[in-house]
């Protein structure tokens, strides 16, 4: 929604006016302001009329000595993050967020990233955190951490910050799989910048950054004194090793690709090594058996990117039968709905295990979505999904602050919770490059 700019009167042009033309004026003014006061949300208002920041950009910092540290983006240039201070009570509490956008599994198509800002910090810009959300700094919209430092830190390896090696591309420059590097790099630059004086820290990501997140929550955790509250919080990472609709398993297939391509290893729980074969240990449903640290775990049970992309990608229905569905899930038939239905019943299978930690919490809606903290519409609005009477932001805050103890809440099936109805059919956004700025 872009913001009211017009002025209402030029100062200007006041003093001219004719006394007969001031009555007038003012009424049309009243007038005007009346029409805001019921068209336009109270806090865009308000930024509006108070002129507080609403189109204030956050820079883009990159890390500094990158290229000593071997902390490098796919195409060797330096990873960056946008840090964005706290104030008043959240001058000391700070929110860290991984963002997300897929993986690369083979050289050709790590290369191919190099010309985005998903492999390369020189397609990387500043960006807004107003209005996106968890990193919005609208009381009303993010009540509990609206004033927080903020971190965003870019997604440039491809291997949910979590590789460690190097390949040539078909050109014969050097490809650098160089995640977990960046993410260690990273935190202690932001350590030295004021993390290490938190007084209590949220550790978050969106899609393949909440993967990135629950790889690194504990080690995360382990950089702080025990007093200090730390959590983590994963959005829309809870990926499932399912089989498509042609019965193989393709995300499997991905991530053993880029398990093996990026050396990824290093970071999978040693438990878990010691039975399964590493792949199956990138998956959350084995993460969360290893994580110690307190999670919540925020997830539409109709994830619309694994519904596109793992459950039916489109080497799985050449036929185009699935399109309009994968489209829109109003647009499924019954019969497809049932095939749904089954992603949705081996994730809510899957969570089980949280149910036996009690600091954990989790909001699984049946919406047809992907990312949910990024947008305000979805985060905290009067047509957000609910669960119990309660927004995304309103059941994640409780769970944070500890006015409401380990909520766990599972959606019944498609089509129960009238919601979600309010929601536009998702475009599967994990990054800023890709979401609407408000």
């Amino acid at each position: 929604m872009a913001a009211v700019t017009e002025q209402l009167l030029l100062p200007h042009e006041q003093h001219r006016r004719r006394p007969a033309r001031v009555l007038a004026v003012t009424v049309s003014v009243a007038v005007v302001l009346l029409l805001l006061l019921v068209v336009v949300p109270a806090s865009l208002l308000r930024r509006t009329l108070l002129g507080a920041p609403s189109t204030d950009r956050v820079a883009l910092t990159l890390l500094a000595g990158a290229k000593e540290k071997g902390a490098v983006c796919l195409d060797g240039t330096p990873p960056g993050y946008h840090l964005q201070r706290g104030s008043g009570e959240g001058a000391d509490r700070w929110l860290v967020h991984l963002e997300g956008g897929g993986w690369c599994s083979t050289v050709k198509e790590c290369s191919d990233r190099r010309l985005s800002s998903q492999g390369s910090s020189n397609f990387m810009r500043s960006i807004r955190f107003m209005g996106n959300g968890i990193l919005g700094g609208d009381q009303l919209q993010n009540p509990d951490f609206y004033n927080w430092n903020k971190v965003y830190v870019r997604y440039c390896d491809g291997a949910s910050f979590s590789g460690d090696a190097e390949a040539q591309a078909e050109d014969g420059t050097t490809l650098y799989f160089r995640g977990l590097r960046i993410y260690e790099a990273v935190i202690d630059e932001l350590m030295e910048k004021g993390l290490a004086s938190a007084t209590q820290a949220l550790f978050t990501g969106c899609s393949a950054g909440a993967l990135s997140m629950m790889l690194h929550c504990d080690d995360f955790r382990a950089r702080f004194p025990q007093e200090v509250s730390v959590k983590c919080f994963a959005d829309a990472g809870f990926f499932i090793d399912e089989k498509d609709i042609s019965g193989k398993r393709s995300l499997w297939s991905l991530y053993d690709r880029v398990i093996h391509l990026q050396n990824v290893r290093k970071v999978l729980p040693k438990d878990c090594l010691a039975n399964k074969e590493p792949t199956e240990c990138f998956f959350p449903a084995e993460l969360i058996k290893s994580i110690r640290t307190p999670m919540f775990i925020l997830n539409p049970s109709y994830d619309s990117w694994q519904i596109r992309n793992v459950l039916v990608p489109d080497s799985s229905a050449p036929d185009k039968s699935w399109l309009s569905c994968k489209e829109n899930i109003r647009n499924c038939n019954s019969t497809q709905v049932e095939v749904l239905n089954g992603l949705r019943n081996k994730m809510v299978n899957d969570l089980k295990v949280v149910e036996d930690k009690e600091d954990w919490g989790m909001f699984i809606d049946s919406c047809f979505t992907h990312c949910q903290s990024l947008s305000g519409i979805s985060w905290h609005s009067p047509t957000s999904p609910r669960l119990e009477n309660k927004t995304i932001a309103e059941a994640v805050g409780d769970w944070h602050s500890g006015r409401s103890q380990g909520a766990k809440e599972i959606d019944c099936k498609y089509q129960c919770n009238p919601t979600c109805n309010s929601l536009p059919p998702p475009r599967d956004v994990t990054a800023f490059d890709r979401v609407e700025i408000y």
